[in-house]
């Protein structure tokens, strides 16, 4: 029976993306916020045709700000996008050629960075640094990549550079994914040797799949903060709060 309802599910994925698509190809007609409504509609309808129910505590800070979240799932970037579809992501440059997500990366304004290369990386926080003196909001994983869930990977400060240089705070944000009985959803598990296709068929077959967005209090910046400093009390802020949900 779970299969079934996986299949289904996937079958309205394919037709879901393929809206956005269309949705996509239609933004250079529209303002910002055109663009940015249809980010958040399509966002919050894919977590619904996955059968993932959104939760939200708390509410972000004002203006511009660098927002720090820890990373589960490939979903991340749209449960985020459904509540706050104005954040830029800091996104591996692999992405930007994936078939299909590519073009609809793309239309939310993404920003790519080769994670194999220093050079690269000091551009894009440059590039970063730009789009919030901009009074854009730009959204990172300090990790890197994915985790379990219940334990966070080391932080990563390179990009908080950009916030200390450009003394914008930044927004911490708690992603806790969890299904019946289970304080850590496994179905949204994205580690290891899984692929993507298995990760999505792990969530498309899954049963009462949940994820709870928690924003914390925005982090005052100043420029003779050290990133791996910040980086540091992030990650014990979003590490404490995971351990009390």
């Amino acid at each position: 029976m779970r299969s079934l309802v996986g299949a289904l599910r996937i079958l309205h994925l394919v037709v879901h993306v393929v809206r956005g698509l269309f949705i996509v190809r239609g933004f250079d007609r529209l303002d910002t916020k055109g663009r940015e409504a249809g980010v958040q509609a399509w966002s919050a309808q894919l977590l619904k045709v996955l059968g993932i129910e959104l939760q939200v505590l708390g509410a972000p800070g004002p203006g511009p700000r660098l927002l720090a979240a820890n990373h589960v799932s490939w979903l991340d970037i749209a449960a985020v996008h459904a509540v706050m579809p104005e954040a830029r992501f800091v996104s591996k440059a692999d992405v930007q050629h994936w078939p299909l997500v590519g073009k609809l990366v793309d239309g939310a304004r993404t920003l790519y960075i080769e994670r194999a290369s220093k050079r690269d990386a000091l551009r894009v926080v440059h590039q970063t640094a730009d789009a919030l003196k901009a009074g854009d909001t730009v959204a990172f994983f300090p990790e890197g990549t994915t985790g379990p869930g219940p334990e966070l990977l080391p932080f990563h400060g390179n990009l908080l550079q950009a916030a200390i240089a450009t003394g914008v705070s930044v927004q911490p944000l708690v992603l806790r994914w969890h299904e019946p009985d289970l304080r850590f959803a496994k179905s949204a598990q994205f580690i290891g040797q899984m692929t993507l296709v298995q990760s999505l068929w792990s969530v498309a077959c899954a049963q009462g799949l949940a994820i709870r967005l928690q924003w914390l209090p925005q982090v005052s910046v100043r420029r003779e903060d050290q990133r791996r400093e910040l980086a540091e009390r992030l990650r014990e802020q979003i590490k404490t709060e995971l351990a009390r949900s």
